[in-house]
């Protein structure tokens, strides 16, 4: 028992002063149950914080995909090991570790022990190791570097590499010569942006500063660095430079650039094409895309008028007078023409002597175009129009260029044809829209001409009822169905006798039954026009009461339609206005008193207070 003891006060003492971070952990759970104080001062998190916790859920451990996982495989291997894994601590550094598991048996139980390494110091010299391994490996496999080295005067004693030959120079036939007179005036510039020579790099480099700088010579771009030499005993005995030619990567770099700009100006006509339904508008943001992507002085769209065979303005930008705006060239005649009717690109490089253009002595000659490029704008296989950009000096685009103009064009084109479309449309929506008023209109009509006591009511109580939905915040189209719900809120007294309807006495009880069934025929009317089927709640439901004894179905409060609610109101305005022969019309504080009476059983008080506060 005493051996015991002696042995867990060696292993707990061990365990204690230990220079690696041990954790304790139950085999079954994964569950840390010790941990000794150099791992809570190496990751800086508190005994509290991981006791009683998975590793996994321990801050250090967190992002570490593969922890639930290792412990898997811990548990079927008893071991796993990691010679380099990287963990934050708490205060966020990131330190490298070599991480160590092993299950073994304390009495009964198997436990994990986690010995955690901190090899941050010797990761970090490997890593610089390495590093300088790969560019030494560069460098020896004759990179487009340029190596030179100088004495302590700044004569030449090193000058190779192979970008040397990319400026039209030798190798080494440079060596005795003065790096000053080399580089004396030749523009240096540093990550800063600062400009200076390369005389004022080689006096800071002499005074013992390291210097970074790019340099450009014969359209060859290089990145220097720029270091003195010390020798054993730290006297400056020269200065040493490499040179990389960084030419491909900085064009490369242009056009990803180009690139990226191409794809974000067509994200921004897409975003045109799919919210914008305006022509001009669309049209007109377009063109600044096609100006900016394209870097020409002008450009236009001319639109293909099918019925009259001619292309008439779109939009513009960057013309410097207005006659471009009454542009009509017909099929075949000028650039745009040909363009339009042979359906291929145009370009026309000094348009001072091409005279074929219809507007070349109203817009060309005193806008000073000097070039001319014209593409078809074709949509589903028809030519909607045509893009032309124009350049107030000589143009010579690349390939790269052709191919974007007609991308835009392309683009344009679609565009063109979903606003003409969604043009098309609305305008048949609304002459469909004004053919239904005026047939419902005519409707309405045809009832005041039947109830001669009713006669006007309708446009009445149609003008009030809108004028107090608005209020509400009912959108125009909501508004146009209040419109045809009011004016044909009676239609379904069709379907009632003129016996009852036009009778000058009171009605029966049985006579008033079938009166108070015209609700449910006007439903039976108008239910099977699909177009009616919004407007249907007035015709339906405005002689439901808020308490819920109208009909003809007793509906209560917000279960009646807002629309019917609110025609509820204007409609009893409108019958207590008008003459009976029962009784003479109410003046207007009398019926609004009423009104305001029956808030809370007939009405909805709401849309009481908003009716006595439009009617005021």
């Amino acid at each position: 028992m005493k051996k015991m003891q002696d042995s867990e006060l060696r292993y707990r003492r061990l365990f204690e002063a230990a220079q690696d971070g041990i954790l304790i952990l139950d085999a079954k759970t994964g569950m840390i149950e010790d941990v000794n104080p150099f791992l809570i001062k190496m990751l800086g998190y508190s005994r509290e914080e991981f006791i009683k916790k998975k590793l996994w859920e321990v801050g250090a451990f967190r992002d570490i995909e593969a922890s639930q996982d290792a412990f898997e495989a811990l548990q079927m291997n008893e071991y796993i090991r990691y010679e380099d894994l990287p963990l934050k601590t708490k205060d966020g550094r990131l330190i490298q570790v070599e991480f160590v598991s092993n299950v073994y048996l304390v009495g009964n139980e198997k436990v994990i022990q986690c010995n955690i390494r901190d090899i941050t110091k010797r990761w970090q010299a490997e890593e610089a190791l390495r590093k300088n391994g790969e560019l030494l490996h560069a460098v020896l496999n004759s990179a487009p570097i340029t190596i030179f080295a100088t004495d302590s005067k700044g004569v030449f004693t090193l000058h190779e590499g192979s970008g040397l030959q990319r400026v039209g120079m030798k190798r080494g036939e440079n060596v005795g010569e003065s790096a000053f007179e080399l580089f004396h005036s030749l523009p240096v510039t540093e990550p800063s942006g600062n400009v200076t020579t390369g005389e004022e790099v080689l006096k800071r480099v002499f005074s013992g500063e390291t210097v970074a700088g790019i340099t450009e010579l014969k359209g060859i771009y290089f990145d220097n660095r720029f270091a003195p030499i010390l020798d054993a005993v730290g006297n400056l005995a020269g200065l040493v430079g490499v040179a990389t030619d960084i030419t491909e990567s900085k064009q490369a770099g242009a056009r990803i650039r180009r690139q990226l700009e191409h794809l974000t100006a067509l994200s921004a006509i897409d975003r045109v094409i799919a919210a914008n339904f305006d022509v001009k508008l669309s049209l007109s943001e377009i063109l600044t895309h096609v100006r900016g992507e394209l870097e020409v002085d002008a450009a236009d769209i001319l639109i293909l008028n099918p019925s009259l065979q001619m292309l008439e303005y779109g939009a513009d930008s960057g013309f410097r007078n207005r006659v471009i705006q009454s542009t009509q060239v017909r099929l075949g005649e000028g650039y745009a023409g040909r363009v339009a009717l042979e359906r291929q690109f145009v370009r026309v490089r000094h348009l001072d002597e091409d005279s074929d253009h219809l507007l070349l002595t109203k817009v060309l000659r005193d806008e000073g175009f000097v070039c001319y490029f014209g593409v078809p704008l074709i949509s589903k296989g028809q030519v909607k129009g045509v893009l032309e950009v124009f350049h107030r000096s000589e143009l010579e685009p690349d390939a790269e260029w052709f191919d974007f103009f007609s991308t835009l064009a392309g683009q344009t084109a679609i565009a063109l044809e979903n606003a003409m479309l969604f043009e098309s449309q609305q305008r048949s929506n609304q002459e469909l829209t004004l053919a239904y008023d005026a047939t419902i209109e005519g409707w309405s009509r045809a009832l005041d001409l039947r109830d001669k006591e009713t006669e006007g009511h309708s446009k009445r109580v149609t003008e009030r009822a809108v004028k107090l939905a608005r209020t509400f915040g009912l959108s125009e189209t909501e508004l146009i169905q209040v419109r045809w719900g009011a004016l044909l809120h009676d239609i379904g007294k069709m379907g009632v006798p003129d016996s009852i309807l036009l009778k000058p006495d009171s009605l029966t009880e049985e006579e008033w039954m079938v009166m108070k069934k015209h609700p449910i025929f006007a439903y039976e009317l108008l239910a099977p026009v699909r177009y009616l089927r919004l407007a249907l709640d007035i015709p339906y439901c405005h002689h439901e009461r808020w308490d819920g004894s109208g009909y003809p179905r007793s509906l209560a409060g917000e279960q009646i339609p807002l629309t019917a609610r609110i025609f509820a109101v204007v409609d009893v305005q409108d019958a207590l206005l008008s003459d009976r022969p029962y009784r003479t019309a109410w003046t207007v504080d009398k019926v609004r008193k009423h009104i305001r009476t029956l808030s809370g059983t007939h009405f909805d008080p709401q849309v009481v207070e908003a009716f006595l506060n439009v009617d005021s």
